[in-house]
């Protein structure tokens, strides 16, 4: 067997675009522990660190063909690396924001009779704006929303197209959501 441990860096990633396995598995034996120990001191979390070190592998065979290295080697592995990290930890970080408004939502729950009376007044609020939707997006909104036609049902029954219902429930949920907050508009129609 050919030993591909003499071989520069970007000799085996030349090789690697042409396809050859073992310098590809050269590559990895090079630098899969140094990768995966800089992604656990990231993200302090060992499943993630492999996880991350494998896609980002995965992806240098996938897509060996259209990586052009700016620098070096080890430079692309370390800032593709980087850059998942960085998705990772923004993806936490939004993910838990979003828990901790939910979470305040439910930890802030009204006595009952409070409760209720915030809920009608809301229902009334929001049936309020979509009456006042233009005419035809009220209309297709209503048979989606309560009546839970389906585009085709809804296409069908009014004679007009597909694309021209959605295009109408997503913009009578955009003037919605616009009015109302996601938060509060998705507790409304997920009760």
């Amino acid at each position: 067997m050919h030993n591909y441990s003499k071989y520069s860096d970007e000799a085996l990633f030349k090789m690697v675009i042409d396809g050859t396995q073992h310098a590809y598995t050269e590559i990895y034996k090079r630098y899969s522990n140094l990768l995966h120990s800089h992604a656990f001191f990231k993200l302090q979390d060992r499943e993630e660190a492999k996880d991350v070190v494998q896609e980002l592998f995965v992806n240098l065979w996938d897509k060996r063909h259209l990586i052009q290295l700016e620098s070096n080697l080890s430079g692309y592995l370390y800032r593709t690396l980087r850059n998942k990290i960085l998705n990772i930890i923004a993806h936490k970080k939004v993910q838990a924001a979003h828990e901790a408004s939910l979470q305040l939502f439910l930890d802030s729950k009204p006595v009952p009779t409070d409760y209720q009376t915030r809920d009608k007044q809301l229902t009334l609020l929001i049936e309020s704006e979509i009456q006042s939707l233009p005419k035809k997006m009220k209309e297709i909104f209503i048979l989606s929303r309560k009546d839970h036609l389906s585009h085709k049902e809804i296409s069908e029954k009014l004679n007009i197209s597909e694309k021209t219902v959605k295009n109408q429930v997503n913009n009578a949920l955009k003037i919605l959501r616009s009015k109302f907050g996601l938060l509060i508009f998705l507790i409304y129609y997920l009760k």
